[in-house]
């Protein structure tokens, strides 16, 4: 992989907004509390974010952009960086062991790195979109923009089964960067501003977390996109969250408000 030189913004193509339905009254809803702000690329379309071993590793997108990377969280520098082919929409990524899985959107590929060196080890496909992509410790998660989660094989890269994502008011789709956290789904709803819940036993949403109003109209001055990319520090118990093309990553702490 060849190092990507500093990109600027250009116009994405904005799809039809979602429709959400009111919060389910059975699941706990969550605010937020501001813990630390780091400085985040503002270049960057983050589609997959992952903290280990004291750094982030994050997936961009766009086509001509897409790019793996290690950052530094006090600083938000880029330690390490690799390009994927430009005809190539990087999305979400997580580390399992000493490997890296990364998807494309709809290009129906997928790769597998070295954790430490980004060589490429292997390449996979599957049948649907690429958009999310995390694990609970014994195999891959996966989101596609639909309710579906997809579980994987972390050796073989085939599908071992599958849940449908529902709330009260029925199916939640769109469903786009996975972080699992406490035996929990962790999901950006794309095009909103919050983050579901999931029992990825049942699928059924077990809580929302609203971040409206977390990205400043001050910071929103600038070109950006919605709110995108999910981490987890287990070590210290810290929840990170950002967007694409934010200036801001946030450490918050979940309130729960109902």
């Amino acid at each position: 992989m060849t190092p990507l030189p500093t990109p600027t913004p250009q116009p994405t193509e904005t799809p039809t907004p979602l429709a959400i339905s009111p919060l389910a009254p059975s699941a706990a809803i969550y605010g937020y509390k501001i813990i630390n702000t780091y400085p985040h690329d503002r270049n960057a379309f983050t589609q997959g974010l992952i903290f280990q071993d004291g750094i982030f590793y994050e997936g961009t997108g766009l086509r001509g952009r897409s790019t793996l990377r290690k950052v530094e969280l006090e600083s938000g520098q880029i330690l390490q960086i690799g390009a994927l082919p430009d005809q190539l929409f990087g999305e979400g990524v997580t580390v399992f062991e000493d490997k890296i899985f990364q998807l494309t959107w709809q290009s129906n590929i997928g790769f597998v790195y070295d954790k430490n060196s980004f060589e490429l080890l292997r390449t996979f496909n599957y049948p649907t979109e690429g958009w999310g992509i995390t694990h609970d410790g014994k195999q891959l998660i996966m989101s596609d923009g639909t309710p579906t989660l997809h579980f994987w094989d972390p050796e073989t890269l085939e599908e071992i089964g599958h849940i449908q994502v529902y709330d009260d008011d029925g199916p939640v789709t769109r469903l786009n960067e996975l972080e699992y956290i406490h035996g929990e789904i962790y999901a950006n709803v794309w095009q909103t501003d919050r983050i579901a819940r999931i029992d990825p036993q049942t699928g059924q949403v077990t809580g929302w977390i609203n971040l409206q109003g977390l990205l400043s109209q001050e910071d929103r001055s600038q070109p950006v996109d919605v709110l995108n990319g999910i981490a987890y520090d287990a070590e210290n118990d810290r929840l990170f969250v950002t967007g694409k093309l934010w200036p801001k990553l946030f450490e918050i702490e979940l309130i729960p408000l109902e």
